[in-house]
């Protein structure tokens, strides 16, 4: 983004006497603040920006924003002043997203939205500019903050959109205004404040709200609570395991370099992926699906998806200095991904000796206890160990200690005694899938087998 102070007062409707700034991006956070950007400083709860507006311009800020009622504005700097920051921001990227001729793509879901994010990006990065969020963005804030950091030039842009309860996507999607939107799945994150799989999936469902009249809809055909949603949206296309759907995958096969299956409906063709596991297989559907759209060939689609770089901590393979591999899936978890994930450490040929390291899943509601014990039907005696970290896994701990024949840990909030049992027992001959929630920071249990 670049432009003029006037052009951004317009935008907000704000008169200014200001002139001759020129404005290249946008930062609520000082310390990553670039020159020239405009620094927009917000009323929280803990901290208000507002003492940063000074500290903003030394670090070369081209002007701020300043909302009306906040005491003491610095003299002799360039301000815009406005009635609410967070609004002003929406405005702004409400206002740039008019401008830009770029396809944009939405996508949310309970799981996989990041891995999906990546895997349309690096289908259609060899053949477009593509931008998508980075980190995680996906808010109110983040969301607009993205559009505005757009290239002008940006042909495609691929947006991450996350909520925490009803109305948030629709705002999301309102704003934004995708040309196709995708729908991973409904899990169970989000129960806590939403109380039902059947209330998250509207949730979900409100990405088509802002669609484009000439956009399209991507979801999960194999989740019944989505088809009931699409049955009066025609612009809806399905994939997923099902015959049913309208790009359907099977023949997965897992290798140590990824993933291999074949497709058929829309397109029959066989592709490759550098990501274990089904779910990302599915989540690579869309990806082809979106790709399809953009007009590209079933060989360009190939060569592209075989490169694919996910963000770390999505099943990424790590080797340790003694040969085992682990599997770093510890970016978040729930129910479903949970399921997803021990399924493929349950069915991989990869390694002989396998281990599983699980984490609390978090935001779960009052069935969380439920929802803990339920994993010990996937785990089975040809696992070499289970190692379970947090308060809320103890309910696994206690359910397998009665029936599971392997060697089995837990760990309350310790790290430790975890790399303990891991260090005496693993070799080159193992196999570590690593999964919890984001809270539980199960990273730390990988760290001291690379250092």
């Amino acid at each position: 983004m670049k432009k003029n102070i006037e052009d951004i007062a317009k935008w907000l409707g704000v008169k200014t006497n200001l002139k001759n700034i020129v404005v290249t991006g946008v930062s609520i956070n000082t310390n990553t603040l670039k020159p020239g950007d405009l620094f927009i400083p917000f009323r929280g709860e803990r901290v208000n920006g507002h003492q940063y507006v000074q500290q903003a311009f030394e670090a070369g800020a081209a002007a701020a924003l300043w909302q009306r009622g906040e005491p003491h504005p610095p003299k002799d700097l360039p301000l815009l002043y406005v009635e609410d920051s967070a609004e002003a921001l929406q405005e702004m990227a409400r206002a740039y997203r008019d401008e830009l001729s770029a396809t944009f793509i939405g996508i949310t879901g309970s799981n996989g939205k990041t891995s999906t994010k990546d895997l349309v990006a690096s289908v259609l990065k060899p053949y477009y500019k593509v931008q998508k969020t980075q980190g995680n963005y996906n808010n109110e804030l983040g969301l607009p903050l993205t559009i505005l950091s757009l290239d002008e030039d940006t042909k495609v842009a691929v947006l991450e959109m996350g909520m925490s309860g009803p109305g948030q996507i629709e705002f999301l999607s309102d704003l934004a205004r995708p040309d196709y939107a995708v729908i991973t799945n409904i899990g169970e994150a989000h129960l806590q404040d939403l109380g039902s799989r059947e209330a998250i999936a509207k949730a979900k469902f409100e990405i088509v709200t802002g669609l484009e009249r000439h956009g399209k809809l991507f979801y999960d055909g194999d989740e019944p609570l989505l088809q009931e949603l699409v049955e009066d949206f025609p612009q809806a296309v399905s994939f997923g395991f099902g015959d049913n759907n309208e790009l359907t995958v099977t023949d997965i096969t897992a290798t140590e370099n990824g993933s291999s299956f074949m497709v058929s409906g829309i397109i029959d063709a066989t592709f490759t992926i550098p990501v274990l596991g089904e779910h990302q297989v599915k989540n690579t559907l869309a990806a082809i699906l979106i790709a399809l759209e953009a007009g590209l060939s079933e060989d360009e689609i190939r060569k592209s998806l075989k490169d694919a770089a996910l963000t770390d901590m999505r099943m990424q393979m790590i080797a340790a200095g003694n040969g085992s591999t682990f599997i770093n899936d510890a970016y978040n978890a729930a129910p479903s991904s949970m399921k997803a994930a021990l399924n493929f450490i349950r069915e991989t040929t990869m390694k002989e000796d396998k281990w599983v390291v699980l984490g609390d899943m978090l935001e779960l509601g009052e069935k969380e206890k439920d929802y803990h014990e339920a994993l010990a039907s996937l785990i089975t005696d040809d696992l070499a160990g289970v190692c379970l970290y947090g308060p809320r896994m103890k309910w696994l701990y206690e359910k397998l200690s009665a029936s599971y024949g392997g060697r089995l840990f837990w760990s309350e909030e310790d790290y430790g005694p975890i790399i303990d049992v891991l260090k005496e027992s693993i070799s080159a001959d193992s196999l570590i899938l690593v999964k919890g929630s984001r809270g539980m920071a199960l990273e730390n249990v990988i760290e001291p087998f690379t250092a």
